[in-house]
């Protein structure tokens, strides 16, 4: 959260530059005195000129909880640095040019971006895939809903699943069925929960995630979440649009911007969740992480265009 804040002193009006930046339960305030107030001065302008000062002095703030990061993952440290300068940027460039509104539009569709936006200024589209084209209406509504309404409890990731699925079809062409499975799955090679212990496992799920935030690194705490999520299962179908979900909303929730699993990356998405419950976690965090470093570059260029 950035302001302008201002002060009479005799008889002068000088303005400052705030920010705010709340982060593992710490906070930093960057303050920048800017001098006598002018009718042009505003936070989003002051934002955009000191994009690089104000962007490092936040990552050198933020840095210092990267190490546990590091030691999570297979192979290049360098990787959770560059995602924190480049999420620390994306906020303030997207605060600068009051663009927030791309994040609602760019994620989660296999419809080029200027298709989505066609549907949603016109409600309508040539696109030839029909079902595709509800979901992106879907995406767009759950990820309102995630953004604005979301609560970590079961109610709300059954509510999340249906916004999702809502009049869609299967592959059998079968509607989603709604709540929790009635039968077991099994993902890859290995068995999921098994539907009388879905709740159970949920509930002991949300509570695993109120007792870690701010205590894991939310990139840790949004990837080790989705692990244990995807481990459980718990709807028949949609578990990935579902769960990949809500790790965006821990991302979102701790100042980061949601990411993408790339079409083109999706069987070593399914390799490396597979992996995971066999031990070898840091080659998954390494994989999510690499993704993000995907997606934030995508964005960064994205906005740049705004």
């Amino acid at each position: 959260m950035s302001y302008i804040e201002k002060k009479l002193i005799n008889g002068r009006t000088y303005a400052s530059f705030v920010k705010k930046v709340s982060f593992m339960k710490k906070v930093l305030v960057i303050k920048k005195n800017i001098g006598i107030d002018s009718p042009t001065l505003n936070k989003e302008k002051y934002l955009m000129d000191n994009l690089k000062e104000l962007s490092d002095e936040e990552f050198d703030f933020r840095k210092k909880f990267l190490d546990s990061v590091k030691e999570s993952i297979s192979h290049d440290e360098t990787l959770p640095e560059r995602i924190e300068m480049k999420a620390i940027k994306i906020n303030n460039q997207t605060e600068g040019k009051q663009c927030e509104n791309i994040l609602n539009t760019e994620f989660g569709s296999k419809i080029p971006s200027e298709r989505v936006r066609e549907i949603i200024d016109t409600g309508d589209t040539k696109y030839y895939d029909r079902n595709e084209v509800k979901e992106v209406q879907n995406s767009i509504l759950a990820f309102e809903y995630l953004r604005s309404s979301f609560k970590f409890n079961i109610i709300s990731v059954k509510k999340l699943y249906h916004t999702l699925t809502e009049g869609l079809v299967m592959q059998n062409k079968l509607p989603y069925p709604r709540g929790f499975k009635k039968e077991p799955n099994v993902v890859g090679n290995s068995t999921t929960t098994p539907p009388e212990k879905v709740v159970e496992e949920m509930t002991a799920l949300m509570k695993w995630y109120r007792e870690n935030r701010g205590k894991i690194h939310p990139l840790i705490l949004a990837f080790e979440f989705h692990k244990r999520y995807e481990a459980i299962h718990p709807f028949s179908d949609g578990n990935g649009r579902t769960g990949r979900m809500i790790m965006n909303k821990i991302l979102i929730s701790n100042g980061y911007s949601p990411i993408i699993v790339y079409k083109s990356n999706k069987q070593a998405y399914f390799n490396a969740i597979e992996k995971s419950r066999k031990g070898r976690v840091k080659n998954y965090y390494q994989f999510l992480l690499e993704q993000a470093d995907k997606s934030y570059d995508y964005l960064l260029d994205v906005i740049s265009r705004y």
